[in-house]
């Protein structure tokens, strides 16, 4: 991953973002290519997951966090839970010395910097599920498609063994890097 990793997922924060302001009030319960979420439980995850960089980028442990994010973290106001959400964890990716520190994730102790990475990937991929569900804009930032396909290609057996991602797709002959990328991550753009 490129050296400036928190603006890499500040703008990954931001491709997700997009596709959220996007969302119809009448779509919500719509169907994602993430099988098991609608667009408001893949919203919801995402909250889910930027409510936990807060405090693990800070030193908490899992055990101290406990079950406290869970359940529907979206409420009456899915845009603004995801608003606040968002610009707190970009925040405390961008904290100084954040990306130096060690993280404590179900995984083990773990790089700030390899967790932002897993971060960066799970905004970008889930901000073209978001897209495709919807119907809005599927382009993804052609940079930080680079940058998280740079890291993927040496995670992607380890996900896929844990059944993190689906089985990979073929691509057509002279696929784009986003088509491969997200064939990397089991889905058919």
């Amino acid at each position: 991953m490129p050296a400036d990793q928190a603006a890499l997922h500040r703008r990954a924060v931001g491709e997700f973002d997009a596709r959220v302001r996007a969302v119809g009030d009448d779509q919500w319960e719509l169907p994602t290519p993430c099988s098991d979420w609608n667009v408001r439980q893949l919203v919801n995850h995402l909250v889910y997951e930027d409510r936990w960089t807060v405090p693990l980028m800070e030193g908490s442990t899992i055990a101290a966090v406990g079950d406290r994010y869970e359940g529907d973290l979206l409420g009456d106001d899915p845009k603004g839970a995801w608003a606040e959400s968002c610009a707190e964890a970009v925040a405390a990716v961008q904290a100084d010395g954040a990306l130096e520190r060690m993280v404590d994730l179900s995984s083990g102790p773990t790089p700030a910097g390899e967790y932002v990475s897993q971060l960066l990937a799970d905004h970008l991929i889930h901000a073209w599920d978001l897209a495709r569900a919807v119907g809005a804009d599927e382009r993804l930032d052609p940079e930080l498609v680079e940058a998280c396909a740079a890291w993927f290609t040496e995670m992607e057996p380890h996900y896929r063994a844990a059944g993190a991602v689906g089985e990979r797709p073929e691509t057509p002959p002279g696929a784009d890097a986003q088509t491969t990328l997200l064939a990397a991550f089991g889905r058919t753009a």
